[in-house]
């Protein structure tokens, strides 16, 4: 489990094809308090590291099945891209954001992008089999960002980024057009779920 509130911005050092891809991610976090096995989210997608490093600098390899190649945007990544990292919770953690699995729902794209204030205000399409789970002031996961929904207007939906946000992950080098890994709050699954059996 996740809470959507980033701590590291990696990088993409190397991805391999073999059986499955392995990525390997370059951090900041301290790879002797990683367990092989651990999970980090990456970009929202909760990864299991099955390997660990230091040079040329503090990394760590994940394996990524073909299946979440193809329901997130990891077919994106390219080496020297940024990513946005987030180590899975701890008991007694604080509980910054909203409960993250890490499991990606869908992916959405980045429709319009605007400065509004100090912030940026960005529009998202959802895919239409999400977009029911998207609702005004609720918690969405982008990227494996915890952001408030601020409206819906169908499939599509709006946020707003706040400059402190932007520096601490990759919101802060976006562009019209990007794929962004879209996880729906748990709490919204849930309850459609309890409605179809009325």
């Amino acid at each position: 489990m996740f809470t959507g509130i980033i701590t590291d911005v990696g990088e993409v050092l190397e991805l391999e094809q073999r059986g499955d891809l392995r990525a390997r991610i370059g951090t900041v976090y301290d790879v002797d308090g990683i367990d092989i096995g651990a999970s980090i989210a990456c970009n929202g997608c909760c990864l299991t590291v099955v390997a660990l490093g230091r040079e040329p600098r503090n990394w760590f390899d994940v394996e990524i099945s073909a299946e979440s190649v193809d329901k997130t945007n990891i077919g994106d990544w390219a080496v020297g891209k940024p990513i946005n990292l987030e180590r899975a919770l701890k008991v007694g953690d604080e509980l910054g954001g909203h409960i993250v699995s890490g499991h990606v729902d869908g992916v959405a794209e980045l429709i319009d992008l605007k400065d509004e204030g100090d912030s940026t205000r960005m529009t998202f399409r959802a895919p239409d089999e999400l977009a029911k789970f998207i609702a005004p002031k609720g918690s969405v996961a982008l990227n494996g960002t915890s952001l408030t929904v601020n409206d819906v207007d169908g499939a599509t939906f709006g946020i707003n980024v706040i400059p402190h946000t932007k520096e601490v992950t990759t919101w802060g080098d976006v562009a019209v057009g990007d794929r962004i890994n879209l996880e729906i709050d748990t709490m919204a699954r849930y309850v459609a779920r309890l409605r179809e059996w009325d």
